[in-house]
């Protein structure tokens, strides 16, 4: 890693970090930000020391305050800055004299609002210092894992009778890094994030990115051992050419997920106002990510559901699909998709074909289960039914993954838990990745898919967003496949069950 790169480690894991700018005031960034920090130290998560700056107050949250920087007896590595952005570059001078390693700015009124030379200003004292700088105008980080939190919202919100309701969570942890040029959208991808239970390594939002930028980002993430796939909201790449030479790196190692917004007149027009982005050509950016092998999302929901899929399973070798289902119609659904996004539902082999002919026989399988692709074990199905069909398709060679449509309504399942167990047990049994698709919104329905997913089997609520997850392992696949690493990424890839 550059020496630039290793900087970058001072946000996330410093030893000691300053809020520069701390408030008294609760309804202010840098009280909640001091909060965030001190209530993580108390819970054993944060280890490293805590200093406040505020020139008007003695002490914050029983933290002392200092009047600057500079009076800080101990080397301080990393600062969150919370002050007017006139005030930012003699802050950031008083920075570098100290000896800061990195910069947290989240103070906005820079170029987003047109104030150029300002933020030129506050680069120039950076490059000058050798301090890295996210931002300014950003929310914050968010370490899931060494407990750093600068992100300026409250966790919570107070009713008029007293109770609190989370109103800005912080999912649990994981190994899913996110970038967001955007704070609201990143702070929604959090919330999103918290409420699918889905577990998040680190998050940076990073707005007007006068230094760090989605390339420096994208180049620590790839030698981050908690981080399995990088997911990004962009509205623009500042250098086209290192991210492109950046994600070609890290994406034969490491799966990237992008979210591109302003692909649209109306769209890159806002994105010019939000963050003072000039969002390009949307083909260009189509074309860079293909080359590169970035898989693009549409939407949050669909960025989260092939993040998740690329997290806790194998890409698949080929674009051969088997659908599993007791019920025909969700396989129809499925069949659909798969053809639609450009897959196959393949052709059973002759073997396997045989196998269920041998059920049907021995009364294993009911005589009028359908055993062409899609299976359908019609309503009859039990556990055993579901467990052997599943062993026998991801046997089957013309196989490259499975969709496993588990509608557990039916009298023959009345054991979820072992239900859960035997197929999480029999796919992980296979290098071959499986979605999962429980329809509905019961009790049961909703605990099945938490399940699955607790297992990191990948499970979704309909049998388009099961097939378009399993898209996204099949398109990662057969771009590690052209690029021949293949067969090295699924030799080291470590199943998350077994890790």
């Amino acid at each position: 890693m550059s020496v630039e790169g290793s900087l970058i480690s001072f946000f996330f894991n410093p030893s000691s970090i300053a809020v520069i700018g701390a408030s008294r005031n609760p309804e202010k960034p840098g009280h909640v930000i001091l909060k965030n920090l001190i209530e993580n130290r108390r819970r054993g998560l944060l280890k490293c020391q805590i200093y406040a700056v505020n020139p008007n107050i003695k002490e914050i949250l029983g933290v002392k305050c200092y009047a600057s920087i500079k009076d800080i007896p101990e080397p301080v590595d990393s600062v969150v800055i919370v002050v007017p952005a006139k005030i930012v570059p003699r802050v950031l001078e008083e920075c570098g004299e100290k000896g800061v390693k990195a910069a947290t700015i989240i103070s906005a009124g820079f170029s987003e609002i047109g104030n150029v030379a300002l933020e030129n200003r506050v680069k120039e004292i950076a490059l000058k210092h050798g301090i890295r700088i996210i931002g300014p105008n950003c929310l914050g980080i968010f370490d899931a894992y060494t407990g750093i939190d600068t992100i300026f919202l409250p966790p919570t919100k107070v009713l008029r009778d007293g109770r609190e309701l989370v109103s800005a969570p912080r999912p649990k942890p994981g190994f899913i890094s996110m970038i967001s040029q955007s704070g609201a959208l990143g702070n929604a991808a959090l919330d999103y994030m918290a409420g699918e239970n889905i577990g998040i390594n680190k998050f940076v939002s990073y707005g007007n990115k006068i230094d760090v930028d989605e390339s420096d980002l994208l180049e620590y993430f790839l030698d981050d051992p908690n981080t399995r796939v990088v997911i990004m909201y962009l509205e623009n790449i500042k250098n086209g050419r290192r991210f492109i030479e950046v994600a070609s790196k890290v994406s034969l190692r490491k799966p990237i997920v992008v979210l591109k917004a302003g692909r649209t007149g109306a769209g890159a027009k806002a994105a010019a106002s939000h963050t003072a982005a000039l969002a390009g050509v949307d083909e260009i950016y189509e074309a860079a990510f293909r080359k590169t092998g970035v898989i693009r999302a549409y939407n949050m929901e669909e960025m989260f559901d092939v993040a998740k899929a690329l997290t806790y399973q194998p890409p698949a070798r080929g674009p051969n699909i088997a659908v599993l289902t007791d019920g025909g119609g969700a396989g129809v659904m499925a069949a659909d998709e798969i053809e639609l996004l450009g897959m196959r539902v393949t052709d059973l082999s002759d073997q396997t074909l045989e196998k269920f002919s041998e059920l049907k026989r021995k009364g294993v399988l009911v005589p009028f289960a359908v055993t062409d692709n899609p299976v359908d074990i019609t309503g009859s199905a039990t556990t055993e039914m579901y467990d052997i069909s599943l062993r026998i398709l991801l046997e089957d060679p013309k196989v490259d993954g499975v969709i496993l449509i588990a509608l557990h309504h039916i009298p023959g399942i009345p054991d979820l838990e072992e239900f859960i167990e035997k197929l999480t047990k029999t796919s992980w049994s296979y290098n071959k990745p499986v979605t999962v698709c429980v329809i509905g919104g019961s009790e049961a329905a909703v605990y099945i898919r938490e399940k699955f997913d607790e297992r990191y089997l990948p499970a979704y609520p309909s049998p388009e967003r099961a097939v378009k997850a399993m898209y996204a392992l099949v398109k990662y696949g057969l771009y590690l496949k052209k690029m021949n690493v293949l067969d090295r990424y699924l030799r080291e890839w470590e199943p998350l069950s077994k890790a």
